[in-house]
């Protein structure tokens, strides 16, 4: 059982599984508006997750190239103007990071002011 609250125009605003002040009716788990509810959390969540395997994705193809073209088997000029751009500019950013990330472990290591 779902505990619901609807708004003026009778559209599900607040669904929790647990009773809480101003909720409006009950609702069986099998109801068609409580699935459709949690459905677009599914999506959501299916969504988000997509969007980090895409970034964990771009980390393993970044490492790949690297691996490549230090093994001599592939050369960064291989790829057309935009996409040697982009790598350039991605590296150049993670160093930058890699150095605030010393920084940091000093800092908690006491080496800095």
């Amino acid at each position: 059982m779902f505990y619901v609250q609807r708004d003026a125009t009778g559209q599900l605003l607040r669904v929790e599984a647990a009773s809480y002040e101003g909720f409006s009716e009950i609702l069986p788990a099998d109801n068609a508006e409580i699935q459709e509810w949690f459905g677009d959390d599914e999506v959501e969540n299916s969504l988000k997750q997509l969007k980090q395997s895409d970034l964990d994705m771009i980390r393993v193809l970044e490492d790949l190239i690297d691996v490549l073209t230090a093994k001599g088997v592939f050369s960064i000029t291989d790829l057309p103007a935009g996409a040697q751009a982009k790598l350039l500019n991605r590296s150049k950013a993670r160093k930058a990071l890699g150095s605030l990330n010393n920084l940091i472990d000093e800092e908690e290591q006491g080496g800095l002011i």
